[in-house]
């Protein structure tokens, strides 16, 4: 069973979508639980793949986890594979309880800087608690690893790096005129941000960097696609500045290549990721990147080689880095061809499935 906290399109909801589409069927039959509904539950029962959902919206929701548990039951699960930290927290006891070995992947920590102390060590005690049960715990990147073991007594992983699905993300192919649905010139370069609005994805920063580029480069135009707490903000902020004509709004969408494809730059202004995979999409889409200077981050892009590093939270840093982007199509080229090949070479979802699926083996067989 696949366990995953929500039914929107995130990061970790992506990479299980990817590791299911590509999961050998002759050795395993997945079935997803899902803690919330939306369009990911939509695609998995289109796909034909048994989707389930227990509908919590809060980690170590102790109300469900008999729910949970005899639904592990009911679909005679021998192996439970949970993808984040509130899926983690709500199947642990009922699989333990049968126990059903967990495989935890860590898609980025629960803990970070920005919390309070007190919020921190609560959540710290939390992965302390599901990583020590876990069978065993993969981290999506090396640095998750590395924050892992510096905060989290005895923490071990395995590193396996997310992987994209190059047939989908593959810039040879046909794609809807997106340009021309949202009434964006043709001409005009495209700035691309793909992420949820929060905090986190720093959506607000990028507005302000955008605004302030604009100023070199006055044809540019902004395409912010997502939903979020930060969304409200964002469009209050866009009506006040008077820049409706440049900066245009999407909820999220399914078509996550075409939009890419209608890009010219695509921006992740985070102020920490595990190994994000929407910034891996877009590189497979051969586009060039501005991403932040941190832990997965900084593992996918080589500053000056696949695409521009920035300090985060640094609003000048981000203008700055998109009229060099933006303003010189060169520049764009070089790092659009060494993008796509970093995605072939080290992020791969094929790879990434294989490995998966020998972890799973090896629990199975009772080796880990």
């Amino acid at each position: 069973m696949e366990c995953i906290r929500q039914g929107q399109v995130g990061g970790g909801e992506t990479h299980m979508l990817s590791l299911i589409e590509n999961m050998d069927r002759s050795r395993f039959e997945p079935v997803v639980l899902s803690f919330t509904d939306g369009p990911m539950v939509t695609r998995l029962r289109e796909m034909g793949i048994k989707t389930h959902i227990i509908h919590t919206e809060r980690p170590f929701d102790f109300s469900k986890w008999s729910q949970v548990k005899e639904l592990l039951r009911q679909e005679q699960v021998e192996v439970v594979h949970a993808h984040g930290t509130r899926a983690c927290s709500n199947v642990m006891w009922a699989s333990q309880s049968l126990g059903l070995p967990v495989i935890y992947t860590v898609h980025g920590w629960s803990f970070h800087p920005g919390q309070s102390p007190l919020v921190r060590q609560i959540r710290m005690m939390g992965e302390q608690y599901l990583t020590g049960r876990a069978a065993v715990n993969i981290s999506v990147s090396a640095s998750n690893r590395q924050t892992g073991t510096k905060h989290i007594r005895r923490f071990d992983s395995l590193v396996i790096n997310n992987g994209i699905d190059r047939k989908k993300f593959n810039p040879g192919r046909s794609f809807k005129d997106i340009r021309q649905e949202l009434g964006i010139p043709a001409d005009a370069t495209l700035v691309v941000f793909i992420a949820r609005f929060t905090s986190h994805k720093q959506p607000l920063t990028l507005i302000k960097a955008f605004r302030s580029a604009l100023n070199d480069l006055p044809d540019m135009h902004l395409l912010l696609v997502g939903d979020g707490d930060q969304k409200a903000e964002a469009l209050d902020m866009v009506q006040a500045a008077g820049l409706n004509e440049r900066i245009h709004f999407q909820p999220f969408r399914q078509d996550v290549p075409d939009v890419l494809a209608a890009a010219d730059v695509f921006v992740l202004p985070s102020l920490w990721e595990g190994l994000p995979i929407g910034l891996l999409e877009a590189m497979a889409m051969g586009k060039a990147v501005i991403a932040t200077d941190v832990d997965g981050t900084r593992e996918v892009v080589q500053d000056g080689v696949n695409g521009l590093l920035i300090e985060a939270g640094n609003i000048a840093a981000l203008s700055d880095a998109l009229v060099k982007m933006a303003g010189n199509e060169l520049v764009r080229k070089e790092f659009s061809k060494a993008a796509v090949e970093t995605v072939q070479t080290q992020f791969e979802a094929v790879g990434m499935v294989k490995k998966i699926e020998e972890v799973y083996s090896r629990v199975l067989q009772g080796t880990d």
